[in-house]
């Protein structure tokens, strides 16, 4: 057998590699940060509460002997971005590694939400997608190679009612995503995007034990119930490590079947 057809050395290993994730001290991207960590990457968690992230930071330090750092910033502030990305290179010397999870969810119908509302979701969802995007860039143009994994959801690509500030903001996500990915290739910067189905986060705990969550979300998946947190974190190492390498502007939906109904 060839070489080019024998599997790669430990193709999922983020040893020695550096990432920053947005959102990272509790739901989903914790479980993501703390996916990296037990592939062996040093991890920064963005977050705006100080004292949870520390937290989150030794826990993940303690769990798999990494460097697990926080640092308290609003993603939706351009100066704290750009901080941010220094922050990352400070401690670590680079930045590998960029998963965008920091997110909101404001739900109701288009008659009965404010403008501010549907503004604030855009605001942290898209601007703080981009601005952190944007953030890491030259760092890793700089370094030759890169990782962006941004979080849309499933409901970036369908739409679901009384939804209109998240689909949006998902929707732009999805686009950003692409269009980031083919700029950004041809420096070895591989931009993804996942698209999480129905997980019990705390965004969903209002709608958990409701008809709309029983019947319209986990009575639409194939599965049949809800997605544990665990059961993102095999994504996000595969887009973060060399056995993602060939994906690139791609929508990895993890949504235990509900999009394909």
């Amino acid at each position: 057998m060839s070489k080019e057809l024998l599997p790669g050395v430990k193709q999922f290993d983020l040893s020695g590699r550096a990432a920053i994730v947005t959102g990272g001290s509790k739901g989903l991207g914790l479980a993501m940060a703390a996916g990296l960590a037990s592939a062996g990457a040093n991890v920064m968690l963005v977050n705006r509460n100080a004292d949870e992230g520390a937290q989150a930071a030794n826990e993940l330090s303690d769990d798999f002997g990494i460097k697990a750092i926080s640092f308290a910033a609003d993603i939706t502030n351009e100066a704290q971005s750009e901080a941010m990305a220094k922050a990352a290179i400070d401690a670590f010397g680079q930045i590998d590694i960029l998963i965008n999870s920091a997110g909101i969810n404001i739900r109701g119908a288009i008659d009965e939400l404010t403008f501010d509302e549907f503004r604030k979701v855009l605001d942290v969802n898209v601007n703080g997608t981009w601005l952190s995007c944007r953030a890491v860039t030259p760092y890793m143009k700089q370094a030759g190679k890169g990782r962006i994994i941004n979080l849309a959801s499933t409901l970036g690509l369908v739409g679901l009612s009384n939804r209109t500030p998240y689909t949006a903001s998902k929707g732009a996500v999805v686009q950003m995503t692409r269009a980031l990915a083919l700029e950004l290739a041809p420096f070895n910067i591989n931009v993804n995007a996942i698209c999480p189905g129905p997980f019990l986060t705390e965004m969903n705990l209002p709608i958990a034990d409701t008809e709309e969550g029983l019947k319209f979300v986990v009575g639409a998946t194939a599965l049949g119930r809800w997605g544990h947190l665990r059961e993102i974190q095999g994504a996000a190492i595969y887009l973060a490590s060399d056995a993602g390498s060939y994906m690139v502007g791609s929508m990895l939906t993890v949504d235990g079947g509900w999009t394909a109904r």
